[in-house]
């Protein structure tokens, strides 16, 4: 292959310089027949571009062309050929005029070959196009899928055949083996004719063997051990049992890397001027392996001498700037602290309206007090308006959803605080697996353009959760809901559910932008059954609907608002509540149907840095309902809940939430059982659903309870899978009560306590794993849990798990 493009090349350049000399020369007959005598020109040898050489011409003659005639062109039009070629009729030419007009063509990549010569004043242009490809093939691949290798070569069937396209892809190819770690595979091209000039091109591969890294050596090392340095970087020694580790190969750009890794790592940790002295891989005699070398200079160990801030103007000022820096004078040297300063001082910048803000720190070591002064200097720029802002990326959610989520619109002063904002209320909304706001230079120097970037992801969901308890107890729930309805952002739910536990039909409605305000309005209609037989005997039906209206006070706080309307009924079995029967007066007082009339709100606050996932901050509710307004029940219930966040480092994040509720009637009603609260399961892991708290002993039933605490003490840790997998580990410890029947439930007809009646208002604990896997199917969690303390008549369970399905 490569024989033949040399002599391609040398036949190109051969050609174009004696069809040249046959024109300097004056012939009459045209050159292509090359029939009269010429100066024999010096031997020429085709460059490594495979580019004519140039022609040099000792005494050129000039001739005017009067016609321009194209052969050889089958498949390029003759028009596309004259648009490529710099000469004209009318023009005077010569041998260099030619020898530049054979360049041009030949650097189209179309012809495969160019001729130029005159006759009778007419130039002839005679051309052999390049072929078509018919297809690319890969022999010899088997570490490599032919899909990958596809994506690396800029050949494709039904494009032009070019030498240099060949030679390109070939390089390509050679480089992707090398990244895996097979520096000897060689890659040979090979071309066969077919007709209709057309080819197929071969690449002939021969991976060679993998080659694996024998030992990782380290010198000059003493704060930290080898083992310690051989843990920061990504390149590891080859060992028989890493089976599934692609990182035991050598790769040079992984190496890099590792320097990298290291110089972070180091200057991290106090060592400012660490230096990586030498990295030397050193193939083993037997091919097989490298051995790599680094030697190290660790230094001194410095910590933070004198911080300042020096900015240009008084626009800004600097002491307020050098507050915000989170670095003190004494504090240990680290580097990263010194981006995290860029960072605040770069966000504060953009909140006073300085969009290309500039922020150069400078270094000044100093070796005899182990301390390193650092001085940002601020280029702040002229203050920036917004000329425009583009929505790119949704393909389903129309602009306006978007574009009224945003804190600023066009013409405002530009600011970095707003536009976080804007992206945490995109990112809330749920719509979008990922938001980016970027800001670029606009049509003057004060001007910026805005880039909304969104990566739109499904909002459909098909909801399935299932459990497993202690006593073998099982129960499955299905549900459908659209959160992004039409594109408009209208939260629309058409839910059937049912299994062990509840079967149930709700249609809800959300227009989150009621009236073109800031306000949420929705509706709800729903007829559900609580078959709770399995926990308590009796079965809850509910029928109804109601109306939803909330809106913001500011920009964290959100005021709901609802009235709800519907009919509740409580039916147990038959003999159940006779006086012959077993069941409880704190269960059959409630037998029948009943109007429950509600009115309520709720009161969300928000500070937490992430509306998704929070790793600093904290949210809490307030929700209160009134029931009474008209119908037949008379109670007033309070919840609330509050969370804590506080990441050390975005792997390691512990969380502290805590929620509680109480219920009471009023007008001399007590609590029916449908309104009480239970919880287990979800609500408090370890225990089964309805598993803790009042209980008829006589019958093991549920009773619910008026009060409740619950708390919850989380820490998120790395797992050290990798990133893609999507799962996260979470440690848990669960803590709280519930009870507080009223007193008419616990009390006899002659007013002593019912020993059947259990309700200790003591405190059950639990602790466990949580395992959240983002899988292909959707969301997944895993609960497995140990209960650490509990009341004889609780009911628990080891372990439980949910998943939704998206569409």
């Amino acid at each position: 292959m490569n024989d033949m493009k040399s002599r391609a090349a040398v036949r190109l350049g051969a050609r174009s310089s004696l069809l040249a000399l046959a024109v300097a020369a004056g012939l009459g007959a045209p050159a292509l027949a090359q029939s009269a005598p010429a100066p024999a020109p010096a031997p020429q040898t085709a460059p490594a571009d495979g580019q004519p050489p140039r022609v040099e011409i000792a005494a050129p003659q000039t001739l005017t062309v009067n016609r321009i005639l194209v052969q050889g062109a089958q498949r390029i039009d003759q028009t596309t050929v004259l648009s490529y070629l710099p000469i004209r009729p009318g023009d005077n030419v010569d041998a260099q005029v030619l020898d530049v007009a054979v360049r041009t063509l030949s650097r189209t990549g179309l012809f495969a070959d160019v001729q130029l010569g005159v006759q009778n004043g007419d130039l002839i242009v005679q051309i052999v196009e390049n072929p078509i490809i018919n297809q690319v093939v890969f022999e010899g691949n088997s570490a490599l899928s032919e899909d990958k290798l596809t994506k690396e070569v800029t050949l494709q069937p039904r494009g032009i055949y070019t030498r240099a396209k060949v030679q390109e892809d070939v390089g390509a190819i050679v480089e992707l083996y090398r990244l895996q770690g097979r520096i000897s595979a060689t890659v040979t091209p090979k071309l066969v004719q077919l007709e209709q000039n057309r080819v197929d091109v071969i690449f002939e591969i021969n991976e060679g063997a993998e080659t694996g890294i024998s030992a990782i050596n380290v010198l000059g090392n003493q704060a930290f051990s080898d083992n310690d340095v051989r843990d920061v970087m990504v390149t590891e020694r080859s060992q028989w049992w890493k089976f599934f580790s692609s990182n035991d190969n050598y790769d040079p750009n992984r190496l890099d890397y590792d320097q990298e890794q290291l110089r972070k790592f180091y200057t991290n940790r106090g060592y400012y001027d660490f230096r990586i002295i030498s990295s030397v891989a050193e193939l083993q005699p037997d091919d097989q392996a490298f051995q790599i070398t680094l030697t190290l200079n660790e230094g001194d160990k410095y910590n933070f001498g004198k911080v300042d801030v020096i900015t240009e103007n008084d626009r800004l000022n600097a002491e307020f700037l050098k507050a915000l820096v989170p670095i003190r004078e004494g504090q240990l040297y680290e580097s990263d602290k010194i981006e995290q300063a860029v960072d605040a001082l770069t966000f504060a910048a953009g909140s006073a309206g300085y969009a290309f803000v500039e922020i150069n720190p400078t270094y000044r070591a100093n070796p005899e007090t182990d301390t390193v002064d650092v001085t940002f200097n601020v280029s702040e720029g002229q203050r920036v308006y917004i000329d425009r802002i583009n929505v790119v990326g949704n393909t389903r959610t129309i602009d306006p959803v978007i574009r009224r989520e945003l804190m600023l619109t066009e013409g405002d002063a530009f600011n970095r605080a707003l536009m976080e904002r804007s992206r945490n209320n995109l990112r809330a909304l749920g719509f979008f697996k990922d938001v980016t706001i970027e800001e670029t230079r606009g049509s003057a120097p004060d001007r910026s353009v805005i880039n909304v970037n969104v990566e739109e992801q499904p909002t459909g969901e098909l909801s399935v959760g299932a459990g497993f308890s202690s006593v073998d107890s099982f129960t499955v729930n299905l549900g459908i809901s659209e959160r992004n309805f039409r594109g408009r952002g209208q939260n629309v739910v058409a839910r059937m559910e049912w299994g062990s536990l509840r079967q149930q039909v709700d249609f809800r409605f959300t227009e989150p932008k009621f009236l073109g305000r800031d306000l949420r309005a929705g509706w709800d209609l729903f007829h559900s059954r609580y078959d709770l037989s399995e926990y308590s005997s009796y079965d809850y039906r509910s029928t109804g609907g109601g109306l939803r209206l909330s809106y913001p006070l500011n920009g964290n706080m959100l005021l709901s608002t609802r009235y709800f309307l519907k009919s509740d009924e409580i039916i147990v079995p038959t003999g159940y509540c006779t006086t012959t029967g077993s069941g409880s007066s704190a269960l059959c007082d409630q037998v029948g149907s009943y109007i429950n009339s509600s009115v309520g709100y709720t009161l969300q606050m928000n500070y937490t840095n992430d509306p998704v996932r929070p790793t600093r901050g904290w949210s809490s509710s307030l929700r209160q309902d009134f029931a009474g307004l008209g119908g037949d029940v008379n109670y007033v219930k309070t919840e609330a809940d509050a969370a804590w966040y506080y990441g050390f480092t975005p792997q390691w994040v512990v969380s502290v939430q805590g929620s509680t509720g109480y219920i009471s009637g009023w007008n001399g009603d007590p609590i029916r059982i449908n309104d009480r609260f239970f919880k287990g399961g979800n609500s408090f892991r370890g225990f089964e659903t309805a598993g803790m708290g009042p209980r008829d002993l006589d019958t093991t039933d549920a009773l619910g309870g008026n009060f409740y605490a619950i708390g919850t003490v989380e820490l998120t840790l790395p797992n050290y899978l990798p990133e893609q997998y999507g799962i996260k580990t979470s440690l848990f410890a669960d803590v709280g009560t519930l009870g507080v029947l009223d007193d008419r439930y616990k009390l006899t007809s002659t007013g002593t306590v019912d020993s059947t009646i259990a309700d200790e208002l003591s405190l059950r604990a639990s602790a466990g794993v949580s395992i959240h896997w983002k899988s292909p199917m959707g969301p997944i969690r895993f609960d497995i849990s140990k209960v650490l303390s509990k009341e004889d008549y609780d009911k628990t369970e080891s372990f439980r798990f949910s998943t939704s399905t998206q569409f």
